[in-house]
């Protein structure tokens, strides 16, 4: 990766959406237009409603929530990235829907004693949901507010016993283009993978997503089951996930597979390390018009800096 030194200058409009979206103009500026009608109507395209969605019982606040003002629900369910449902940010409240996410069960294998599979119903039932307030930085240099419902991912990995030999965790979103139209271009590698150090997934700040607002997650968020990954960018927290496997290698992942010079496998938030064609310096919080300083850590340093005691972070990105 070219890492080099930026003006804190706001990105030109080329320089804040991915090669493979940008180089498709025809289709971006269709979708583009689409936005600006929703916008005039005075609700996004596609974008939900929170009684569209079932309310989860007993959550409970947590202590690691920041004290920021979250987006509105509106923000959060209507302008994302899931490529699966297409490349734009409107996309995935448009197509998402179709999916069908109940039953729904992922499949644990690999270092551990006890692999098997993990009903999403089961977990929502077994388990103490809490909600925590957290930042998504997203590697586009916009961010969000966002009061997620889930599960700490350790107390879902540990029931599977993962082994000393067991360094990675390996995930995997489901692969159905009946179902989710935009793997029927091969915009990345499908299935769609991520992974974290075994320390990073057991880290307490790491959580399974079951919901948002106090409600079950929309499919456009990544439902059934998500992760949030706080002090990396947004690409690192998978969606709809179908497969974990513990692994003793580093195991591949979709954006860095696609383009390594520009996504390594860690993805932590650093305004030192631009992409190769933007800065990472500053960030646009949806709903806001000016920018804001990004922080190190996505403002996390406090927890996360010691797991990375050592490592050159310019290189190892």
């Amino acid at each position: 990766m070219l890492i080099r030194t930026r003006s804190t200058a706001d990105p030109r409009p080329s320089e804040i959406t991915p090669e493979a979206v940008y180089l498709d103009r025809r289709r971006l500026m269709v979708g583009a237009g689409a936005l600006a009608l929703a916008g005039l109507a005075g609700r996004p395209a596609g974008a939900a409603a929170p009684e569209d969605f079932a309310p989860l019982a007993d959550v409970a606040a947590s202590p690691l929530s920041t004290d920021e003002d979250p987006n509105s629900f509106e923000d959060i369910t209507a302008y994302n990235n899931f490529y699966e449902f297409g490349t734009q940010k409107e996309d995935p409240a448009r197509y998402a829907g179709q999916m069908s996410t109940s039953p729904w069960e992922i499949r644990v294998e690999g270092e551990c004693a006890k692999p098997g599979t993990l009903g999403a119903a089961d977990l929502i039932d077994s388990h103490r949901l809490e909600e925590r307030i957290y930042r998504l930085r997203c590697v586009e240099a916009w961010s969000m507010v966002i009061p997620w419902v889930g599960i700490p991912l350790a107390a879902v990995l540990d029931r599977f016993e993962p082994t000393g030999n067991a360094k990675y965790v390996a995930f995997e979103t489901l692969h159905d283009a009946s179902q989710m139209p935009g793997q029927r271009r091969s915009v990345l590698d499908w299935p769609y993978r991520e992974g974290l150090r075994i320390d990073e997934a057991m880290h307490p700040l790491t959580l399974m997503v079951v919901g948002l607002y106090g409600r079950a997650l929309p499919n456009q968020n990544g439902a059934p089951l998500r992760l949030i990954v706080p002090w990396k960018y947004g690409f690192k927290s998978i969606k709809s996930i179908v497969r974990i496997a513990f692994t003793q290698e580093q195991p591949p992942t979709a954006w860095n597979m696609s383009q390594p010079y520009e996504y390594g496998f860690y993805a932590n938030v650093n305004p030192t390390v631009d992409h190769p064609r933007w800065s990472q310096a500053r960030e646009r919080r949806i709903g806001e018009w000016g920018r804001r300083e990004t922080l190190m850590f996505n403002g996390y340093a406090d927890q996360v800096a010691s797991l990375y005691s050592g490592m050159d972070l310019t290189r190892q990105y």
